[in-house]
């Protein structure tokens, strides 16, 4: 299976950058209907993210910049070769001129502009240093992949493992209980009591599938404080939920290996929050992947449709 490395992952904490370019607003929401305010405006000062594709032309990792040659933003942008700064100034190391990434572009809305573009979730796609070895290397989850039978602790307290599993289709996720953004972790909990909720409505369907909120921060996320997050979720019957959605949490020293795998980068945030990257997977009965989704821009429909197809192959 094909191998990628993760340079940088993070949430959107960020500060103004020195540098930046401003980008009309109209275009900028008509590219992502839906993750702004409920009437489809963005509020000012909000952090907006686009998907971005290019190579490196020169890197300065004095100021934590790259340039880059990147191609059209569709409702952002056009194609341009220009100055970034890095969210992790400390990724500027891990890059070399002619390596080719992707990246999300974090920008914020000022006025009727956006403005301070910054790199974040960068992944190198083609290395221009073929000899260069990364210190950690990340998968990243495509369909087919056979996924390990990694091991965790649930809310319970009791091991359950990925492999047992197999027979039915498995969505999990990454979260912490901590994490203080609503569109991160508290999305995705949101989204997945929206499926768990539906699924229910369909017993045929609710026996075939299971989902699984796999907590990246077995310090604080002991089976206790799962439960607890568990429940504000779950709500109703949470003992007979559980048995359909379990909270868990890899041992410390396989930490690495589970995060990694699903392409989840984490480094220390401001006090005690984490920044990380997202992940989303579907795992078909086979113990394969599916489908993999990396950002906050999925809904509970698409991945429902999702499942009612793996339930049925």
């Amino acid at each position: 299976m094909g191998l990628a490395w993760r340079a940088a992952a993070g949430l959107i904490l960020v500060a103004t950058l020195a540098a930046g370019c401003k980008h009309s607003s109209s275009g900028a929401q008509g590219a992502t209907s839906g993750s702004g305010a409920a009437n489809g405006s963005v509020a000012a000062g909000e952090l907006k993210t686009f998907p971005v594709r290019g190579k490196i032309v020169s890197v300065d990792a004095a100021k934590g910049m790259v340039m880059l040659d990147h191609e059209a933003i569709p409702g952002f942008m056009d194609a341009m070769t220009m100055p970034y700064k890095l969210k992790d100034a400390s990724v500027a190391g891990e890059l070399h001129p002619g390596d080719r990434i992707t990246a999300k572009m974090l920008v914020r809305k000022v006025g009727d502009d956006y403005e301070d573009p910054l790199l974040d979730e960068i992944v190198v796609t083609a290395q221009a240093r073929p000899d260069y070895k990364p210190t950690v290397q990340y998968h990243i989850p495509t369909a087919g992949d056979a996924v390990p039978d990694f091991k965790l602790t649930n809310e319970d307290g009791r091991t359950i493992h990925l492999a047992q599993f197999k027979g039915r289709v498995l969505l999990l996720t990454f979260v912490y209980t901590r994490c203080p953004l609503p569109d991160y972790c508290i999305r995705m909990s949101r989204n997945f009591a929206q499926i768990d909720k539906a699924l229910q409505a369909d017993p045929s369907l609710y026996a075939k599938t299971h989902l699984l909120s796999i907590s990246f921060d077995p310090k604080d996320d002991t089976p206790t404080v799962l439960k607890s997050y568990g429940e504000t979720y779950i709500g109703g019957d949470a003992r007979r939920a559980f048995a359909h959605w379990d909270f868990a949490v890899p041992p410390v020293g396989e930490l690495a290996a589970l995060t990694q795998f699903f392409d989840v980068g984490i480094t220390p945030g401001n006090g005690s929050t984490l920044t990380h990257s997202l992940s989303t997977a579907l795992i078909g009965k086979d113990g394969r992947v599916r489908a993999w989704y990396p950002t906050n821009e999925w809904t509970p429909d698409e991945v429902l449709t999702a499942m009612k197809s793996a339930a049925a192959a």
